[in-house]
This record gives C-alpha cells, sequence and structure tokens, in this order.
C-alpha cells in the first residue's frame, strides 16, 4: 500500500471511529483529557499496524487498544497514589533517627522477654503477644485467673527491671 492510500485507509476509518471511541473511553472513565489521549494513542498503534490488521476487524483493534490503553492508565494511577500514599505516611511519622530508635527498642525487649522465666514468658506473649484475655489464658494453662494475672504482674516488673539495665 502506498503512501497516500494508508493515509486515505487510516482518515476513513478516524473520522468513522473516533467519536465512538472517545465516547466509549468517556463512559468508562469520566475524564474527558484522558479519553482525548487514549484515542489518540489508540490512533497511533492503529497507525503503526494498519498494514498488519485484517480488513474488516479495524473496529475491534481501535476499541480492544483503547481499552487496554485505559486499564494500563487505571492500574498505573493506582500504582503511583499507592505509592505516594505511603511516602507521604511514612515521610510524615518516621525518620531514620527514629526508625533506628524503634528498631533498637525492639531488640532490647526481644533480649529482656528472653530473660522471664518459662512461665512469666508464656503468660506475657500470650496475653500481649496473641492477644488472649487472662480468663482464657487460665483456661489454656488450666490455672485460676489469679496466678495468670500474677505471673504477668511479676513478668511486667521484671521487663521493667531488665529494659533499665539494658
Amino acid at each position: 500500500m502506498n503512501p497516500v492510500q494508508k493515509e486515505n485507509k487510516f482518515q476513513a476509518h478516524y473520522n468513522q471511529w473516533a467519536q465512538p471511541l472517545f465516547r466509549f473511553i468517556y463512559f468508562k472513565s469520566k475524564d474527558q483529557q484522558l479519553a482525548e489521549d487514549i484515542v489518540q494513542d489508540a490512533f497511533v498503534k492503529f497507525w503503526d499496524k494498519m498494514d498488519t490488521v485484517e480488513s474488516g476487524k479495524e473496529k475491534s483493534y481501535l476499541f480492544t487498544t483503547a481499552r487496554n490503553l485505559l486499564l494500563n492508565t487505571i492500574e498505573h494511577k493506582k500504582v503511583v497514589q499507592r505509592h505516594q500514599d505511603t511516602t507521604f505516611v511514612k515521610a510524615e511519622t518516621t525518620t531514620p533517627h527514629y526508625d533506628l530508635e524503634v528498631s533498637e527498642f525492639q531488640k532490647r525487649l526481644e533480649r529482656a522477654i528472653a530473660q522471664l522465666s518459662d512461665k512469666q514468658r508464656e503468660v506475657f506473649l500470650l496475653h500481649r503477644v496473641e492477644g488472649y484475655k487472662y480468663k482464657e489464658i487460665s483456661e489454656l494453662l488450666n490455672l485460676s485467673q489469679k496466678a495468670v494475672e500474677k505471673r504477668m504482674s511479676q513478668a511486667l516488673k521484671e521487663l521493667r527491671k531488665i529494659c533499665h539495665k539494658i
């Protein structure tokens, strides 16, 4: 196909499908500028592939291309938004110094928990880490609720002592 024929064929398809394609994308996106951009990009892709698109399949090619471009754009916006959200929250709430302090505190706490007696450690981890209530722990360990409360109290006192030493 010579350049003039290609241009005439392209112009005919553009005149026939540009408006319906715009309405299709605009209906899905509710964004006029985005719809115009996608229609333009779809026709650029069509121009590049026009020689390989089967005759009679041009509409299908254009609408599929435009839909895929829209989906890619939406997915890209989601990724950017997630990145901005996490960056904003992290920048607002933490600094490298703060992160280091938290990390050091967690290490100290883990060492302190390791120094508790087995009975104290068991109750502490069940309550503070696993989220069990004293009554549930007492049933689980076959102890009275008062015994569980006492072990927890002892564990907390011991942790305070150990953490001040570390």
